[in-house]
C-alpha cells in the first residue's frame, strides 16, 4: 500500500522527463524518495546524483507539495469507476517495462476486466490531427480490420487519425478482450479534447482509458510528446497513417524505435504535405511501407 501511495503521489510531483526524480525512484524506491522529497527523511549523496543536481530538483518540487494528496486522487480515479495500476499489478502492461523512463503508475477508466493486452497483441495507429478524407478512409479500413482480427488499437484520442482509429475499432469489434485503448495526455477527470467525449465513453465501455497524470492534471505540450512513449510501450506495432513533416506522431514512431519495436507508415499522394511525415519515416528507412490491416498483423507476428 505504501508503494501504491507513492507512486500515485509522485504521478503529481514528477514529470515523466525527469531524470532526477527518475534517479531517486530507482535507488530509493518510490516511498523512500517520496519521503525524501516531502521532508520526511534527510537527503543524503547519492553516487550518481550529484549535490546540485538534487538541491536544483528539490527546489524545483517544493512548489508542488501543497498539492500532493494521493488518497484524494484515488478516491476520485475510484468514483468515476477507475482505478491505479503500478508494476507488479495484475493488469499492468508489462510492455511499458521496456521503457527506459516507464511511467511510475497508469490512471485508468473503463472495463479493466480483460486487462491490457501484450504488445504482441496491440497496434497503435496515429496521425495528424487535421487528417485529410483519404487519411481517415485508409485509418477506418485499417482499425477495423485490425479489431475484426482481435487485435486491440492503440491511439491517443486526439481529433483527426487517432478519432478515426478508435471510432473503427469500436465498429470491429468482436467481443474478444477490450477493442481500443486511448492514452490521454492528462487527467482522467475529463475528457480532452471536450468534441470527443462520447467517443472517450464508448472506448470505456469496451476498453479502456489511460493515463500517466492524476486526474484534475491539465494536458500540455510536454505531457501531449511524453504519452507518446506510452502509446509505443503498448503495441508491438505503431503505425503512422498520416502526419506532417513536423509531427507528433513521429515522436511516437521514434520512441517505438528507441525500444526495438516495429514501426510502420502508409504512403500517401506525394502532393500532401500531411503525408510527408509517413515518406519520411519510409525513405529513411525507420519505417516499413504498409497498405493494409494484414501487412500490420504480418508485422506483429514476426
Amino acid at each position: 500500500m505504501n508503494d501504491r501511495i507513492a507512486r500515485a503521489a509522485l504521478t503529481r510531483l514528477f514529470d515523466p522527463q525527469e531524470a532526477t526524480g527518475r534517479a531517486l525512484v530507482g535507488t530509493l524506491g518510490a516511498y523512500a524518495a517520496l519521503r525524501m522529497v516531502t521532508g520526511d527523511q534527510p537527503a543524503h549523496t547519492f553516487r550518481h546524483i550529484t549535490d546540485t543536481d538534487l538541491a536544483t530538483a528539490l527546489q524545483r518540487w517544493a512548489p508542488r507539495l501543497p498539492d500532493v494528496d494521493p488518497e484524494r486522487d484515488l478516491a476520485t480515479i475510484e468514483r468515476l469507476g477507475g482505478g491505479f495500476l503500478i508494476p507488479g499489478d495484475e493488469h499492468w502492461p508489462a510492455g511499458l517495462d521496456d521503457l527506459p523512463d516507464a511511467p511510475y503508475g497508469l490512471w485508468y477508466r473503463g472495463n479493466i476486466a480483460n486487462g491490457i493486452p501484450a504488445p504482441q497483441l496491440c497496434v497503435a495507429v496515429t496521425g495528424s490531427r487535421d487528417s485529410t478524407s483519404y487519411g481517415a478512409a485508409v485509418t477506418g479500413d485499417v482499425a477495423h480490420h485490425l479489431a475484426q482480427r482481435g487485435i486491440c488499437v492503440i491511439s491517443g484520442l486526439a481529433y483527426g487519425i487517432d478519432a478515426h482509429a478508435h471510432r473503427a475499432a469500436l465498429s470491429g469489434f468482436t467481443g474478444e478482450g477490450p477493442a481500443t485503448i486511448a492514452v490521454a495526455a492528462g487527467g482522467l477527470d475529463r475528457d480532452y479534447p471536450a468534441g470527443n467525449a462520447d467517443l472517450a465513453a464508448a472506448i470505456r465501455a469496451n476498453g479502456l482509458v489511460v493515463s500517466e497524470q492524476p486526474p484534475n492534471s491539465a494536458p500540455t505540450r510536454l505531457r501531449f510528446l511524453a504519452r507518446g512513449r506510452i502509446i509505443a510501450g503498448l503495441a508491438g506495432v505503431t503505425c503512422v497513417v498520416e502526419a506532417r513533416w513536423r509531427s507528433g506522431a513521429l515522436h511516437t514512431a521514434h520512441q517505438a524505435e528507441t525500444i526495438a519495436r516495429h514501426v510502420a507508415a502508409i504512403p500517401g499522394s506525394v502532393h500532401s504535405a500531411n503525408s510527408d511525415g509517413c515518406h519520411r519515416l519510409i525513405r529513411d528507412g525507420g519505417a516499413v511501407l504498409v497498405t493494409e490491416a494484414q501487412e500490420l498483423a504480418d508485422l506483429l507476428a514476426s
